[in-house]
């Protein structure tokens, strides 16, 4: 992935619902202007659900969904509308496709009120407008079209940029926290899990917001910071370092230099980072034979020493003296019931959206569970959590009381 790449965590997230032969697919298609989803007159073609990134006029980056019939039948089709519900959890954009012959369905009410309950904004397409002798006029929320002729796909596609954007300013990863010409310094260690020949996605994002900024990215590896910082010839205003070299950098970096991680950063950008803060005291409160959910947002190979499954659990119980019991999740796996962890501490989140992620937070604080963040408990267990949040001071505030 390039600098000016757009990920698919910061693409909006457009979801096509409805009916099986309400001609969901084939209006993505229409929408799109490409073959994305597969069309069948035979009900229940679409299976799972069917993702496309792609740059879509005027609404810009997006992640297309087009989703499996939420009436499907059978025991296959139970399960593939619990994926159809799984995909709200990530949806920002909602088009409720109905066959306009047919009307509207207790199955298209059921899915108009999970909107509501999810605040999900969305707009009910009335397709197959071709074949009714008269067509309604538009609302604000619904309007008649027609995958087959095109009829007022456009206009569709107005309606859907006008939900997409975004209600208050851009949020920026550390754009708002540094000046033009800043020096910032990111130490970023290479090992087996960073993809050869290139950074990890919240390397990249982090340097492209530093140079949007006007400031200077200065990139350096944990054996190589002390001398980076010797010979750089300014100070810095911030450095970020990978969650994992949290010890060595914090031990090498002058007290009066702002000091945070990848990882607490990328919280903050999701929006559950005061959240995280107020939970990780729940270390303090866990005994023997406790159960802590470490979930991550990306799947990937695990190494030996792998972050998640290894050091994390290995820093846990090290802090804790406890006996702790330790479940995985990863990519889009998040269980429903929370109830038998004492715990749950989640990655940054740089490869789900922020509605996935507040999705996941809302979960865990309905349901009375502590959720922090890689980078706020691993700055925690090693003493360095009000130096590592010294940057937002309502926060540095909030944990002295």
């Amino acid at each position: 992935m390039g600098l000016n790449d757009t990920p698919s965590a910061n693409r909006v997230h457009i979801g096509f619902f409805g009916k099986r032969n309400s001609g969901k697919s084939s209006l993505v298609n229409a929408v799109t202007g490409q073959e994305i989803a597969v069309v069948s007159e035979v009900k229940g073609t679409t299976t799972d659900p069917v993702y496309k990134a792609m740059e879509l006029l005027p609404v810009g980056p997006v992640m297309i969904i087009d989703t499996p019939g939420i009436d499907d039948e059978g025991t296959l089709g139970e399960l593939r509308v619990k994926k159809t519900r799984q995909v709200l959890n990530k949806t920002d954009v909602a088009v409720l496709v109905i066959d306009s012959v047919s009307g509207k369905s207790p199955e298209d009410e059921e899915l108009i009120k999970l909107f509501d309950e999810k605040n999900i904004k969305y707009i009910i397409a009335y397709n197959k407008a071709d074949l009714l002798e008269k067509i309604p006029d538009e609302t604000d929320d619904a309007i008649h079209v027609s995958a087959k002729t095109g009829y007022n796909v456009y206009r569709l596609k107005e309606k859907i940029a006008a939900l997409a954007a975004p209600d208050g300013p851009e949020k920026r990863i550390v754009g708002d926290l540094i000046e033009p010409s800043d020096f910032v310094v990111l130490v970023v260690p290479i090992d087996k899990a960073a993809p050869k020949g290139r950074l990890i996605l919240p390397q990249q994002q982090t340097i492209r917001d530093i140079l949007d900024s006007g400031a200077t990215a200065v990139v350096a590896k944990e054996t190589e910071f002390r001398y980076t910082l010797k010979n750089l010839g300014k100070k810095p205003k911030l450095v970020i370092t990978d969650s994992q070299a949290f010890k060595k950098v914090a031990a090498e970096t002058p007290e009066d230099i702002f000091l945070t991680s990848f990882s607490i950063l990328f919280a903050r950008y999701k929006g559950y980072l005061d959240t995280a803060v107020k939970a990780v005291k729940a270390l303090d409160t866990l005994q023997d034979g406790d159960t802590v959910l470490i979930s991550e947002g990306c799947t990937h190979h695990r190494q030996c020493d792998d972050i998640g499954t290894v050091k994390l659990p290995r820093w846990i119980r090290e802090y804790t003296k406890k006996d702790i019991n330790f479940e995985f999740t990863s990519g889009t796996g998040f269980p429903d019931d929370l109830s038998r962890y004492k715990l749950v501490v989640h990655c940054g989140g740089c490869m789900l959206n922020e509605r996935e992620i507040q999705f996941r937070r809302k979960r865990a604080v309905e349901q009375n569970v502590p959720i922090t963040n890689y980078g706020i408990l691993i700055s925690y267990v090693h003493g360095i959590l009000q130096r590592s949040i010294a940057i937002f001071p309502h926060l540095l505030a909030e944990i002295k009381r």
